[in-house]
């Protein structure tokens, strides 16, 4: 179990580590004018993405293992507030890949302070989510 939670962390650290830079590349592709730079931006946002979704899928493993398999957190509310969390994570990542469309297609309109905002909203993730875990407050 220690393994698995272990591992767990671990991707989910991954994880984040993109959710934090992803939009940050967005900032910078939202300001950039050269077309060479935009298309180097654009590159390492595709790799990045790629790489998230990647490690995405056996961090959920992980955690699906510890709640169904070991039983940690079952039936308590803490673990349900958390998994709330998680799902909408899970569809902030799937809209940064929306967002990296809008930008393949040189279709978007949102300005980089715009980005900046949204670059933000996973550490409120982070922080719910580890709180949770951490104390159990319900």
């Amino acid at each position: 179990m220690l393994w698995i939670k272990s591992l767990h962390i671990v991707l989910v650290a991954s994880w984040f580590a993109g959710l934090f830079y992803l939009p940050r590349i967005y900032v910078n592709l939202a300001m950039e004018k050269d077309p060479a730079a935009t298309a180097r931006l654009l590159l390492m946002a595709r790799k990045l993405f790629r790489f998230m979704t990647f490690i995405a899928v056996p961090a959920l493993a992980c955690g699906l293992w510890l709640w169904l398999d070991v039983g940690i957190g079952r039936g308590q509310g803490w673990l349900h507030a958390k998994l709330g969390i998680v799902v909408l994570l899970l569809a902030y990542h799937a809209y940064c890949g929306v967002l990296l469309r809008t930008f393949q297609r040189g279709e978007n309109t949102r300005s980089d302070k715009w980005y900046r905002m949204y670059n933000e909203l996973p550490v409120l993730g982070l922080l719910g989510a580890t709180l949770l875990v951490v104390v159990k407050p319900f």
